[in-house]
C-alpha cells in the first residue's frame, strides 16, 4: 500500500522525467510502474511502494481549487503548487472528513477519477501551511 509518497507538479515534464527515470532505477533500485515522457503522468515504486510520481503542472490545476492566500500563510495557488503528498486511504470520503474536521482546507472534493484510473477515487485538501495532499482508492 502506498501509504505516503511525493508527487512533483512540473511544468518541464520531458525534462524533468528523463532526469528521475535515469537516477531513480540507478540510486534507488526503483521500477518505474506507469508513464512515459510525453506525460502527463509518471510514477516509480520500490519495492512495491510509491516512491515518487510526476504530474504535469497545469493538469492538477485543472483539479483542484487554488490556496485561498487571505486565509493562509502560504502564497501558492493551484498553478504555482510543485508539490504535494499523496497518500492511498481505505475510503476517500471519511478521510476528506476527518481532514476537513481538523482544519484542512478542501480543494476538490471527492470524486470518481476514471480518466485516472478505473476505480480511481480521489480527493483533495490544503493542511494549514497550504501544502496539497491527495487522498486517494483504488
Amino acid at each position: 500500500m502506498d501509504a505516503l509518497h511525493p508527487r512533483l507538479l512540473v511544468a518541464r515534464f520531458g525534462e524533468t522525467f528523463r532526469f528521475y527515470d535515469a537516477l531513480l532505477p540507478e540510486l534507488l533500485g526503483a521500477t518505474r510502474t506507469r508513464g512515459g515522457g510525453d506525460g502527463p503522468y509518471a510514477s516509480w515504486d520500490v519495492a512495491d511502494q510509491g516512491v515518487l510520481s510526476l504530474l504535469d503542472r497545469s493538469a492538477m490545476a485543472a483539479t483542484v481549487a487554488p490556496l485561498d492566500t487571505a486565509s493562509a500563510s502560504a502564497s501558492a495557488s493551484a498553478s504555482a503548487d510543485r508539490s504535494m503528498l499523496v497518500s492511498r486511504v481505505p475510503d476517500v470520503d471519511t478521510a476528506y472528513a476527518a481532514c476537513l474536521a481538523r482544519g484542512a482546507t478542501p480543494a476538490a472534493p471527492p470524486a470518481d477519477r476514471p480518466e485516472w484510473g478505473p476505480t480511481l477515487r480521489s480527493a483533495h485538501v490544503r493542511d494549514p501551511e497550504g501544502n496539497l495532499w491527495e487522498l486517494q482508492s483504488y
